[in-house]
């Protein structure tokens, strides 16, 4: 393969990175555009929230990580690391198998660092569209832009033989759905919106979901909180105390929320909340994707592609 290949690699956080090591390797011209200042995708912690706590807004300004505070990795971290590069506990950092945010960025900087990949990275450059131009030839425009000023962005247009969309799955929020939910006049958040604690001091929270976030953040507020009640799906959804917990307890789902505050839920109980904190996942999104059909998202699924990577008119 020629060296003036030029191949785009949509994103700065792992997935992003290591491809780009991967494509310097094969002598491949790699330009990384990254939206943040900053190295890290997921793993770069912002304590901003979106002003959409929800984010069903599709004109909000996007906030990128969906990291709280106090999270740790639930992967041990000699799985985390590459065949050649592992994460190693180093002198001054987080030694625990399974370590905060903030040293899983720092791996990601040692990274970039080690394997000499800052240079290829373009800091601040947002893609709005990628598109193919000419099928026969393999040639991908990528449009991005910077910001200015407050209000101005300049935007740029640029060819590449191939791209490689590497913008994580952790951005765009998937909501529950009930009858009453737009009309319910309490606090609703996503989870990806979560950071601390501190804002349910002395509130009846509701949870929906039992991933490992729901799981996370139930345990970080409930010593402030007035009440935790989760809402999750199963066989085990009946009503019931949960476990190291004087305060929370595990619903069916929610069967409608109401105008005067009250959420009811499937097992018949009903609770007078201020908060409810969607745990429900995240939604496939390519916004600045021009495919036409060659790679879609139906029910939160990519395809077709090969092996989850290539969409099969598209593979070497």
């Amino acid at each position: 393969m020629r060296q003036s290949y030029k191949v785009a690699v949509v994103g700065g956080g792992f997935a992003g990175l290591v491809t780009a090591r991967e494509l310097k390797r094969e002598g491949l011209l790699v330009t990384v555009f990254e939206k943040a200042d900053h190295v890290g995708g997921i793993w770069l912690y912002n304590s901003g929230v979106e002003t959409d706590l929800l984010g069903l807004d599709p004109n909000r300004e996007i906030v990128h990580s969906s990291l709280y505070r106090s999270l740790r990795v639930n992967l041990p971290r000699q799985i985390m690391g590459f065949t050649d590069y592992p994460f190693m506990k180093k002198e001054g950092g987080d030694p625990r198998t399974f370590p905060g945010h903030e040293e899983v960025l720092k791996f990601l900087e040692d990274f970039v660092r080690d394997f000499r990949l800052m240079e290829l990275i373009r800091f601040g450059h947002e893609v709005v569209r990628v598109e193919l131009t000419d099928e026969a030839r393999h040639k991908w425009v990528v449009e991005s832009r910077t910001r200015e000023t407050e209000s101005r962005w300049e935007s740029k247009e640029e060819l590449f033989e191939a791209v490689v969309i590497c913008n994580g799955k952790h951005t765009e929020p998937k909501i529950a759905e009930f009858p009453g939910r737009d009309a319910w006049p309490g606090l609703q958040m996503h989870s990806h919106s979560y950071r601390t604690p501190e804002q349910f001091e002395n509130k009846i929270v509701v949870l929906i979901g039992n991933g490992s976030s729901a799981k996370d953040i139930l345990k970080e507020i409930s010593p402030l909180a007035s009440q935790v009640h989760q809402a999750i799906r199963g066989p085990d959804s009946q009503l019931k105390r949960l476990e190291n917990h004087d305060n929370a307890w595990q619903h069916s789902m929610i069967e409608c929320a109401r105008k005067d505050g009250k959420v009811v839920f499937q097992d018949g109980s009903i609770v007078d909340a201020d908060v409810i904190i969607h745990c429900t996942g995240y939604k496939f999104h390519f916004p600045f994707l021009r495919s036409n059909g060659t790679v879609t998202v139906d029910d939160n699924r990519v395809g077709p592609l090969y092996k989850h990577v290539f969409p099969p008119s598209l593979a070497p």
